[in-house]
């Protein structure tokens, strides 16, 4: 079976087919981002067991978001003062290029065969 006699029902079969793939990447994607935390949090609770500390340390290294945005503006402004203040300015300096008849095209141009 060629596939252009398919004809409009193969056109949408392949057209459901890859909406279905889509969404169902979507909602697994979905999935593992709302569960990663989750998962994460487990993985840490069961590291301060081993070591013999009490899991209420996990709870307490929870930070609000206000705190993290304050925490992420200074240390952005920390690292953007490390670097030296530049003057802006621009400077273009025009290339004088030596002529040369390898890259001259009125040679092909005008030398036609007779």
């Amino acid at each position: 079976m060629n596939i252009l006699s398919i004809g409009s029902q193969g056109g949408w079969t392949i057209a459901i087919v890859g909406y279905f793939i889509v969404f169902l990447a979507l909602v697994l994607l979905v999935v593992v981002f709302v569960n990663l935390p989750k998962l994460l949090h487990l993985n840490l609770r069961k590291k301060l067991v081993r070591e013999g500390r009490p899991c209420a340390e996990v709870d307490d290294l929870n930070v609000e978001a206000n705190v993290n945005a304050a925490i992420a503006m200074a240390l952005y402004m920390h690292f953007d003062q490390i670097h030296d203040e530049e003057s802006n300015i621009i400077t273009i300096k025009k290339v004088t290029k030596n002529y040369s008849p390898w890259s001259s095209k009125i040679y092909g141009v005008m030398n036609q065969p007779r």
